[in-house]
């Protein structure tokens, strides 16, 4: 396949730069692919498509505050890092704006209480290792000076962090939020429960690999980046239970899928608990194994969320669905409304 073909044109003014408030108030696009039939609704209404046993899984990661800001020591030229993944203790991979005038043996300084030191570049990802010294715990200096790593995309000033974070976050490790889950609220996820619902939380940190722009002409030579992820047994036994039992698995998006079908067993036909590294690459023709109904956001183009959600989809239903939804003024990208693939 190529690139191309999962290109489209988003008018001006589409992108969402604010949430809605309350959170499930954004608007709702529903894709039935067994009759090929486009609903609109509110996020709220979603609990009338899902039923009694439905299992609903999500991703509680949390963002951190991943950007920072400071200067080189030698000659104080300023310098923005965003942090990508922790390798261990105080030594992270990282981007540096700009890179090109940022050498092996700089040191950085962020705040009197943090420094970093750049160990090494990794030139093929064009990313750099930096080790941290700190004057105290690096996490609440980060939480201190950092400031969250909102899109690009998104040139409204962040008021609320926490309008960057699902209501159910839980685990640091992220570096952009898993956006289809900031429609939910408590009492909504009460709701859902009330009405019979099994929902069970699993962790994927939302790296690079997630928004990394394909390169390639030919999709199935993209690569992506590992994500680690974690799904314990007592999640695991729930979902295979699920399965067992031919109730319907919901994935809250696209990164919560990629956590699913990574962790699936071929040999042994069910989920696997524990925590790994996740690098699948999602795209049509894609068989899935465990998900039956996806709630996602709409995503940019030519991006790895848009192709999984193709695959999940079906390429031609998907984008028509995504030219009703300018037609009908949806909200785009990280802030914007919703669709769930049933």
């Amino acid at each position: 396949m190529k690139l191309e073909e999962f290109d489209y044109y988003l008018p001006s003014g589409f992108i969402a730069q604010k949430p809605i408030k309350p959170r499930d108030h954004s608007r709702l696009m529903v894709l039935n692919r067994s009759k090929s039939e486009i609903q609109h609704k509110l996020f709220k209404d979603i609990k009338g498509f899902l039923t009694k046993g439905d299992l609903l899984v999500l991703n509680n990661t949390k963002v951190l505050p991943a950007r920072l800001y400071g200067f080189k020591e030698k000659t104080k030229g300023n310098v923005e890092v965003l942090l990508l993944k922790s390798i261990e203790d105080k030594y992270w991979e990282v981007l540096v704006r700009p890179g090109k005038i940022v050498h092996t043996g700089t040191k950085i300084i962020f705040e009197p209480e943090l420094e970093g030191i750049v160990k090494g570049k990794n030139e093929e990802k064009g990313s750099y290792l930096i080790h941290f010294n700190c004057k105290g715990d690096f996490k609440e200096i980060l939480n201190k000076i950092g400031q969250m790593p909102i899109p690009p995309y998104i040139k409204e000033e962040l008021k609320i962090g926490n309008d960057y974070q699902t209501v159910y976050a839980v685990h640091d490790g992220s570096i952009a939020a898993p956006t289809a889950g900031l429609h939910f609220t408590k009492s909504l996820l009460k709701e859902l429960t009330q009405k019979g619902i099994e929902i069970v939380y699993l962790t994927l940190h939302v790296g690079r690999g997630t928004f990394k722009p394909i390169r390639v002409s030919k999709v199935e030579e993209h690569k992506m980046d590992s994500e680690f992820y974690s799904i314990s047994s007592e999640v695991v036994k729930k979902i295979n239970q699920a399965r067992a039992e031919k109730r319907r698995v919901i994935s809250v998006g696209t990164t919560t899928t990629r956590s699913l079908e990574s962790a699936f067993s071929f040999d042994q036909g069910r989920i696997l608990s524990g925590s790994n590294w996740s690098d699948i690459f999602i795209y049509p023709g894609y068989k899935f194994k465990v998900v039956d109904v996806l709630i996602t956001n709409f995503h940019l183009p030519q991006s790895t969320p848009l192709m999984l959600a193709s695959a999940f989809a079906g390429k031609d239903f998907l984008f028509r669905a995504y030219q009703e939804a300018i037609k009908e003024r949806y909200r785009f990208y990280s802030f914007g409304d919703a669709m769930i693939i049933i």
